[in-house]
């Protein structure tokens, strides 16, 4: 937890001002923000590479229901976020969208703020923040972009997590610390996740994709196809499963650490041309007889379904973060120009119609992210929470397909059209009900779950 285990508290000595100056190294605005927050606040803290990283005090086991009620330290993350969202990503968003541009300049300025390597422990180069801090930030992140969100949530949640939780020493410090910080160069090396396939969509234990074990038992060569890989394009490295032992089915199935760059036989696929979340690259990672050491085995041979299940569970709180973001942008969007369009004289926010619409995807909002918030507070303290991040996940993604669907109602022909973002919202938050477990899934994981619970009753 955040409170365990803080690294240098600020004070108000010159060299916890100087620390300070040099924090939030991506607009004036955001350090100007940042600066007056901590002086404002000296126990929060931060480091010399500016990230901001874990706080130092004692917190309770209170659960948090509004922003209001949060702990400084997230309070703190979700001010900042909030301000990046509206200053840096939000005004850029339509541009990164109509281009299909991945935006390389802002991602490195999310690792500049500890964002990308946000749940890793300070000692793999990470902010080490918590479960609940990762919702938060995907939330505001994903209201200004989400195809920021998205391009944050598969680096963090699908490719860091699983190499925090379950890689080795040696690992950690090949595969994850390199790619929470930008190097020398300011260049951030981002990684992915690969374990759909276009014949297994939501069996995850059909993978087709092997790895065998070499002659001299050295290496492992993986043979096959992963579909619809987010990051593909910017990934130096994938977290890939594949069949090791086709007789043990799905507990034959290991996860490996597969480098993408300059790797005989490994290539990508052509980028797939999206209805949403146009900034971040999707393409397949086809592999035709690719070497890698045997070290590079994560965990152990056989696990590897077990380490996706571990991964998608945890991944869930981030797209249910990413969904609620999106809906809060599309109530903006909607409340704002109900109060500048007029009709019959008056403005339309006056129209009870208008009202219910608004007070539904409000509603529907807050609901969905006291789900969110709930899985994650039980993934910090430990606890199972399989059902909640399926039900987090569940209810933000249909929050954010409800909102941004009301949202064009409210406008109208102005919701329709590219002007407004409106329709990029509608167009973005189709995804969150398929990506990482389709609602229809997360359905099943729910049902099974509760009957579980009465089978063992």
């Amino acid at each position: 937890m955040i409170a365990s285990s803080a690294s240098r508290l600020l004070t108000s000595s010159s060299a916890a001002k100087a620390t300070t100056s040099r924090l939030f190294c991506c607009s004036t605005a955001v350090r100007s923000f940042a600066s007056t927050l901590l002086s404002n606040n000296p126990s929060l803290l931060c480091t010399s590479n500016n990230k901001i990283q874990r706080f130092d005090g004692n917190r309770n086991n209170r659960s948090y229901t509004t922003h209001s009620q949060l702990p400084e330290e997230h309070q703190m993350i979700y001010d900042m976020c909030r301000k990046f969202a509206d200053e840096e990503l939000a005004p850029n968003a339509e541009h990164w969208d109509k281009k299909h541009e991945f935006p390389t300049d802002v991602v490195t300025q999310l690792a500049e703020l500890g964002l990308m390597g946000i749940n890793v422990d300070p000692d793999n180069g990470g902010a080490g923040l918590d479960a609940l801090a990762y919702a938060i930030a995907m939330e505001e992140i994903s209201r200004g972009c989400a195809s920021v969100g998205v391009i944050m949530s598969a680096h963090n949640s699908l490719y860091l997590a699983p190499i925090d939780k379950f890689g080795n020493d040696a690992q950690k410090e090949q595969w994850v610390t390199p790619y929470t910080t930008p190097n020398d160069d300011g260049e951030l090396m981002v990684g992915c996740f690969g374990l759909s396939e276009a014949g297994n969509g939501s069996d995850a234990g059909a993978a087709s994709t092997t790895a065998t074990l070499s002659d001299d038992g050295s290496e492992y060569v993986l043979n096959g196809t992963k579909a619809w890989i987010t990051n593909a394009y910017e990934s130096s490295a994938a977290v890939v499963f594949a069949t090791t032992d086709k007789s043990l089915k799905h507990k034959g199935i290991s996860a490996f650490i597969v480098p993408m760059k300059d790797v005989e036989g490994f290539s990508l696929g052509a980028k797939e041309d999206k209805l949403g979340i146009r900034a971040s690259s999707t393409a397949n990672l086809i592999m035709d007889n690719v070497r890698i050491p045997k070290e590079n085995l994560l965990g152990e041979p056989g696990q590897g379904f077990k380490i996706a299940m571990t991964t998608l569970d945890g991944g869930r709180i981030g797209v249910a973060g990413q969904a609620l973001g999106i809906a809060a942008a599309s109530i903006d969007c909607a409340a704002r120009y109900s109060l500048e369009r007029k009709a019959f004289d008056e403005p339309i926010a006056n129209f009870q119609l208008i009202q219910l619409k608004l007070s539904k995807m409000q509603t529907k909002l807050d609901s969905a992210r006291l789900l969110t918030w709930r899985a994650a507070q039980l993934k910090d303290a430990g606890e199972k929470f399989t059902r909640e991040a399926a039900m987090a996940k569940l209810a933000a993604s249909e929050a954010a397909t409800y909102c941004a669907h009301q949202a064009i109602q409210v406008l109208g022909g102005m919701g329709y059209v590219s002007d407004m973002p409106a329709e990029r919202h509608y167009r973005d938050a189709r995804i969150t009900e398929i990506y990482e477990g389709t609602s229809e899934v997360q359905h099943l994981v729910i049902a099974g779950d509760i009957i579980k619970e009465y089978k063992n009753k």
